[in-house]
């Protein structure tokens, strides 16, 4: 952008009156394809993160230039308002409202590092990060106002977003609380304890909104059992808890563990959002690695249902109707957590229900979505030597020579996973299932001997070896097969964070030198891209007042891009 366009842009924003905010959440929005708005996680229930949006396409995505940009001050701020500080073109400062059950001493460190998905509703940004939530402008990026959580402490390693019902908004906070928030001023309604902050649980997950369910997980990586919960919208009262390991002797899966006790700390957490189908009830899910994570003790025999698995449980009565298994008996922290996709395509011929899946452990996925049925298993990643082949289910068979060992083994994918928490994207228009992947490897050595000996993520060290390259991967989905990738600049290590894809024809993804670029979906040949030092969340993209912007985070800065 030109300078003087820069300030004419600055001084059109400075006359634009500031809106109102929170604009109410129609329920029936959550129910469409993604398209105006961004009103939930993925976009949309699908997961697919693909918007219908087609002003920006690729005859003129090299017109793409920056609308504003709006830099988000985390903490306590000056309650009441007048904070000041960055505001983008926008400017100005918003009032802070401060909440929490801390005393004030203890913080989640540092600045905003902003990784979750932001919701777009009515011409309003709502973001947050662990402890913060904003609402901001979404024509100027200016700050309408600001929630801070006085912490009890714990893990701060991230937040993935807000949910939000009608004018109510919903944040998990890392010491375990649910809160509740009036989008239209950021007031805080009520909050519920969601687990118990003594038992290392810690809380990232935005909430999902399905009906009046509000579903939420936490994650622990110490030796507690994991659960998927659901809470009433208005008061936050508990409807429903679904644990993923059995707690009792004859609970479904209790065949698949050594022992009750093993099972019934057998971690599984839940700290990545799902899917919804509505024409099932079925919320889709991923569930994270058993405990301990690195070591075999004679209670981890078996395959450690239901960790490393996709679950499909039932929105209204909390039930289990399937499961799939995509690492049984894990012994490298391969969680399952990813955000499923799913899609109604052609399979061998036939119109089916579709679920697709990149597992963190490397391996892809496709199952029927009514049943669970594994109908593709495929490597996506060149590097993956964890496993000795595929059972009769299609699930990767452990190879123990890979596991932690005293002598130390050589191991891909590394800890951070093929793929991890970024995620993914699928195209209706090339049938194509998009994956940021690293072919990273490591040594694994095993640091506790004793059986007894280790809990959690303990009882190892691991020594990065490092990566094969960074890539974006295309994969397709009757097959399995991948149809291109491309390499990020540099040797990498890590993944990007995530991917958009639109009927413009259009991939959006951050590479890992910074760079927030536009890929054709059919190829990966780059189309724009623009450096801004840092993609810390995945692209998204809405409509406003007859323009589409696409919108990406950096860090503590929120980014708008748009055709002028």
């Amino acid at each position: 952008m030109t300078r003087s366009k820069e300030l004419l842009l600055t001084c059109s924003l400075c006359l634009f009156p500031a809106m109102a905010a929170g604009q109410g959440l129609d329920p029936a929005l959550l129910m469409k394809s993604l398209s105006n708005d961004w009103p939930t996680y993925s976009g949309d229930y699908s997961g697919k993160r693909y918007s219908s949006l087609t002003q920006i396409n690729q005859s003129n995505v090299k017109n793409l230039t920056l609308a504003w940009v709006s830099r988000m001050t985390a903490g306590a701020g000056n309650p009441g308002g007048g904070r000041g500080g960055g505001r983008g073109f926008g400017g100005g400062g918003a009032p802070t409202i401060v909440g929490g059950e801390g005393t004030g001493d203890a913080t989640g460190g540092g600045g905003a590092n902003i990784r979750a998905s932001v919701l777009e509703i009515g011409g309003i940004l709502y973001l947050s990060t662990p402890d913060n939530a904003w609402a901001v402008d979404a024509r100027d990026g200016h700050e309408l106002w600001h929630y801070f959580w006085k912490t009890k402490g714990g893990t701060h390693i991230g937040n993935r977003g807000l949910g939000m019902w009608g004018n109510w908004l919903y944040m998990e906070t890392p010491d375990d609380y649910l809160v509740c928030l009036d989008s239209k001023t950021g007031k805080e309604r009520w909050h519920v304890e969601i687990a118990d902050f003594n038992e290392q649980y810690f809380s990232t997950m935005a909430p999902i909104v399905v009906g009046n369910h509000i579903l939420v997980g936490t994650g622990d990586d110490l030796d507690a059992p994991g659960f998927l919960q659901s809470r009433d919208p208005e008061t936050g009262a508990l409807q429903w808890k679904w644990y993923t390991v059995p707690l009792k002797k004859g609970d479904p899966g209790m065949e698949t563990w050594g022992d009750v006790d093993t099972a019934r700390h057998g971690g599984g957490n839940v700290w990545i959002p799902g899917a919804y189908d509505p024409d099932t009830h079925l919320y889709i899910f991923g569930t994270g690695n058993p405990s301990p994570a690195y070591t075999n003790p004679p209670g981890r025999n078996g395959d450690n249902l239901y960790t490393c698995s996709i679950v499909a449980v039932n929105v209204d009565t909390g039930k289990m109707a399937w499961h799939f298994q995509t690492s049984p008996h894990d012994t490298h922290d391969s969680d399952s957590t990813e955000t499923p996709i799913l899609v109604d395509a052609e399979f061998n011929g036939k119109p089916r229900k579709l679920l697709l899946h990149a597992s963190r452990n490397g391996y892809y996925f496709t199952l029927d979505r009514l049943t669970g049925e594994r109908l593709v298993t495929s490597k996506y990643s060149d590097s993956v030597n964890w496993a000795k082949g595929l059972d009769e289910k299609g699930r990767p068979i452990r190879n123990p020579e890979k596991d932690s060992t005293v002598a130390g083994s050589l191991v891909s994918p590394n800890n951070g996973g093929a793929t991890n928490w970024p995620p993914p994207a699928f195209s209706p228009d090339t049938g194509l299932f998009y994956v940021p992947t690293n072919d990273a490897y490591a040594m694994y050595y095993l640091t506790e001997t004793d059986p007894r000996g280790a809990m959690g993520l303990g009882g190892k060290e691991e020594d990065g070896l490092g990566s094969m390259g960074a890539y974006l991967t295309a994969i397709d989905y009757k097959t399995g097969k991948v149809a291109w990738r491309h390499k990020y600049p540099g040797t990498g290590g890590n993944l990007g964070n995530g991917i958009l894809a639109t009927a413009g024809r259009l991939l959006f993804a951050g590479d890992l030198g910074g760079n927030l670029v536009a890929y054709d979906p059919a190829n990966g040949k780059i189309l724009w891209h623009t450096h801004l030092g840092q993609v810390s969340n995945a692209p998204e993209t809405y409509m406003l007042d007859g323009h589409q912007y696409i919108l990406v985070a950096g860090g503590d800065s929120l980014y708008a891009f748009t055709l002028y």
